[in-house]
């Protein structure tokens, strides 16, 4: 079973041509992906309820259907790993909902830009870590975050809002930049805690990859808010 520190056996970690650090590295960044799309269901399944209409209101719903699928995908497999898709999920379940919890929105345009900017940067950091996996695990996680139909969606009604109101741009920038503080925060809380994922980020062994990698998931935020017609 692995610990809150990625030591420690759980089945299926020497299986397979995996060193034993990767093993546990494959497991933990599969659980964190996976309940991020299982929290991604219940919200947007959530969040349908603030929608304007009927079409965004179906169109929300669709999208939750598809995270559904793939934390199927991912459950199924961390199964066929040797590892129980809850005990993966486990270490990462207080950090994610905290952040959550914490960047509750208030209304549909509160909700679009949290899709936005919020589930953007997080996809960006797996992304990133995701990069180090070989195959399947690489391509599993990748395609599992390939799905730009949220955010194209999210990004769409941010401009739709912002042109019915301009006033409406101000206090949505302001909500981003919560967004992308909290965000960062629990990204970096998570590194911090699983040794494996902090591993793999620090794969070339410089203790300034972190830094870096976090200056990227910046850069990165700072265009996609252009892009929707908001300020950093």
């Amino acid at each position: 079973m692995i610990d809150r520190n990625g030591a420690g056996r759980h089945p299926g970690s020497v299986r397979g041509s995996l060193p034993l650090v990767s093993a546990f590295a494959v497991a933990d960044l599969l659980g964190l992906v996976a309940f991020g799309e299982l929290l991604a269901f219940e919200r947007m399944a959530g969040d349908a309820r603030l929608a304007p209409d009927l079409r965004r209101r179906a169109a929300l719903n669709e999208m939750a259907a598809a995270e559904i699928a793939n934390y199927r995908r991912l459950a199924d497999r961390l199964t066929a790993l040797g590892v129980p898709p809850e005990d993966a999920m486990a270490p990462y379940v207080e950090p994610v909902q905290a952040y959550h919890d914490s960047t509750e929105p208030r209304d549909w345009a509160e909700v679009v830009t949290k899709a936005y900017v919020g589930d953007a940067i997080t996809d960006d950091f797996v992304r990133e870590i995701a990069d180090t996996l070989d195959e399947p695990d690489r391509g599993l996680v990748l395609d599992v975050l390939h799905d730009s139909r949220y955010a194209d969606f999210a990004a769409a009604e941010i401009r739709l809002a912002v042109a019915d109101d301009p006033r409406v741009a101000g206090r949505l920038s302001m909500w981003a930049r919560r967004l992308v503080g909290e965000a960062l925060s629990q990204a970096g809380r998570v590194a911090a805690e699983r040794a494996t994922l902090t591993a793999l980020i620090a794969r070339d062994g410089r203790v300034d990859v972190v830094p870096g990698l976090f200056g990227r998931l910046t850069t990165a935020h700072t265009a996609r808010m252009a892009a929707a017609g908001l300020n950093n």
